[in-house]
């Protein structure tokens, strides 16, 4: 589990702990806001990618070898930081560490619903809140690191982490790779079935809020004159709220098989929390950013948890798992560089808060249609009901 914990600290510094220095990364760099979004884009939408591609992963790779080359790139891409930190070197690194956390994010659930049996959903909840605390502490310290050591050296600290994670990963005990598994069995397509699109859509509407967040909170708040310290300390607050509320519902979601009274509810508070930012952004920042972190942080599990619900069938299960977050990270990592690019046309980001407030709002009519009935089935398609 310890292994579990550092690969999972590992896995968004290389984009949380930008935001609180990204005004000094684009003037060192020569990047504009939209290419500065981009450090994010790359990642999430390699994310996506290495969703899809997960399970050919584990065939060709394994979990041991797999994950140590993924951990192993996010440190190199981190150390590369340190002296290719123009335009172009930010942007391949962004690409190579986003392709580091895709593997690995593709590979350990399986590992530790192979190692782990029963206690899975233990070490999966421990997992997340590593990968929360990361950004935490990424973000809080990037300011401090900046100031202290310089650009090159707040970049490229994280190496450090990843290299001692990957070595911890790889003292682990693993068996032999069997086989294979058994023959599964045929299945119509997920593409041809309405309700595994919508749930990609909400899916990606809910990741893109978090990745927007992540990529542009703290330079909003910098270029309203808070310091780059308080801002890193925002996001810092906004991801500490998401470990509070993603492990409220591990605990509490037993209690509400019908998931749209608590969709509605996060739903809401992410909602109110966009408005706050783009309306009141001084005076309502901590509460704002309160209400980002519980939202967002209760939405992701809840949107597995949904999307879970709709099979009974464990591998068929895997499939959707693999296509709702592979095409919902895709479509969420539109969300940093769109930001970008209306900061660039206004010099403002209200616009992009605010249509990601609509967006999010608009959720809440797809949320509404998962009831505890639906269900996507291989004869009829999605039976809503």
């Amino acid at each position: 589990m310890i292994a579990i914990l550092c690969l999972a600290l590992n896995l968004r510094p290389v984009m949380a702990g930008l935001g609180p220095i990204l005004d000094i990364i684009e003037n060192s760099a020569g990047l504009s806001s939209a290419q500065a979004g981009l450090l994010t884009t790359l990642p999430v939408f390699l994310m996506g990618v290495g969703a899809f591609v997960g399970r050919r992963l584990t065939r060709l790779l394994g979990a041991k070898t797999g994950v140590a080359i993924g951990i192993a790139i996010i440190s190199l891409a981190c150390a590369s930081r340190s002296e290719w930190a123009d335009a172009a070197g930010m942007l391949m690194t962004a690409a190579a560490a986003g392709l580091g956390v895709a593997i690995v994010q593709a590979l350990l659930p399986g590992f530790v619903k192979g190692r782990f049996g029963a206690g899975a959903g233990r070490v999966m909840a421990l997992y997340t809140t590593g990968i929360m605390a990361g950004a935490a502490l990424s973000a809080a310290t990037a300011a401090g690191l900046e100031r202290d050591f310089g650009l090159p050296a707040a970049l490229a600290v994280w190496a450090i982490p990843a290299f001692v994670a990957a070595h911890v990963w790889l003292l682990l005990p693993f068996p032999r790779r069997g086989a294979g598994g058994g023959v599964s069995r045929a299945t119509e397509p997920l593409w041809r079935h309405g309700r595994a699109w919508t749930l990609m859509l909400f899916f990606g509407v809910g990741t893109g809020a978090f990745t927007l967040v992540l990529a542009w909170l703290p330079p909003y708040y910098t270029n309203l004159g808070q310091s780059r310290a308080y801002s890193g300390y925002l996001l810092a607050g906004v991801t500490l709220a998401e470990v509070a509320a993603s492990l409220a519902v591990s605990a509490f979601i037993a209690r509400f098989p019908d998931r749209r009274g608590p969709l509605f509810v996060v739903l809401t508070s992410i909602t109110a929390g966009l408005i706050g930012v783009a309306v009141a952004p001084l005076s309502l920042a901590w509460p704002a950013a309160i209400l980002l972190g519980l939202g967002l942080g209760a939405l992701f599990p809840l949107s597995l948890i949904v999307t879970l619900d709709h099979v009974d069938d464990p591998s068929r299960a895997g499939e959707l798992a693999a296509f709702v977050q592979g095409g919902g990270y895709i479509i969420a990592s539109l969300t940093p560089f769109a930001a970008g690019a209306i900061r660039d046309r206004f010099a403002d980001l209200t616009g992009a808060w605010e249509a990601m407030a609509v967006g999010v709002f608009l959720t809440i009519a797809i949320a509404m249609r998962f009831s505890p009935q639906s269900r996507l089935s291989d004869d009829h398609g999605a039976t809503p009901r």
